[in-house]
């Protein structure tokens, strides 16, 4: 199984047991996050952190939430079982990432 861990900042085991650092891919970007699943397709589980800190030009990245809308309205790919987490320190962030893939997935999931 799959498992995915975007965040710019910490670590697996800063999040999850440490024993289970070897079951997850780390990606520290919006843009890592899209090549990887370009190239490795959908992985079971995603761990979104929202705050991706600055890209080379020193702007603010494009965030967890970016990546989320990116699945649901650009990616075209089927995520009905999809299991994700939220770790972001943002409130109000996270609860945008998790009402919109919830959404999307409980909608998917209906419309089968």
């Amino acid at each position: 199984m799959k498992k995915l861990f975007l965040d710019d900042i910490r670590t697996v085991d800063m999040v999850y047991e440490k024993a289970m650092e070897h079951e997850f891919d780390v990606v520290r970007s919006f843009n890592e996050f899209l090549a990887y699943i370009k190239k490795n397709g959908l992985p079971h589980f995603i761990s979104f952190d929202n705050d991706l800190g600055l890209d080379e030009k020193g702007e603010i990245a494009p965030d967890g939430y970016a990546a989320a809308k990116w699945l649901v309205y650009e990616s075209g790919l089927d995520l009905k079982d999809l299991e994700f987490k939220v770790h972001s320190a943002n409130p109000i962030a996270a609860e945008q990432i998790r009402g919109l893939l919830n959404n999307y997935i409980k909608h998917l999931n209906e419309s089968a």
